[in-house]
């Protein structure tokens, strides 16, 4: 059985429209699911997306610089990153999983598969 790794999952998020954001973080979290069943655990920054909900109807700001803060914790404790796509926050990440020496990721065909009998 391979390694079990904590991979931190980067992607557009940001978007005008509430409908775009919302399909952003559905994707993202498929992609999570889809990690997790193969073996491995994945951190979804764009769960934030609900949190982010949250704050606004209970009238709190948590912008944007404040939302890379709370992933670049997450980021520095994972093993490794995939990369999904390009957007300001997104390539801020990439750059910080490279300068971190993390195990890169491009696609979820890439994840090997770190379950037993799988």
């Amino acid at each position: 059985m391979s390694r079990k790794l904590k991979i931190y999952i980067a992607g557009p998020y940001s978007d005008k429209s509430k409908k775009q954001r919302q399909k952003n973080t559905e994707y993202v979290v498929d992609v999570g699911i889809k990690i997790f069943l193969k073996g491995h655990f994945p951190y979804i920054p764009h769960l934030t997306h609900f949190v982010d909900l949250q704050a606004k109807k209970t009238k709190i700001n948590i912008g944007w610089k404040d939302y890379m803060s709370w992933h670049d914790v997450w980021l520095t404790t994972c093993d490794a990153f995939l990369y999904l796509g390009s957007s300001k926050g997104a390539d801020r990440e990439l750059k910080k999983a490279k300068k971190l020496g993390k195990k890169i990721f491009y696609s979820l065909d890439e994840i090997y598969c770190a379950k037993k009998n799988s």
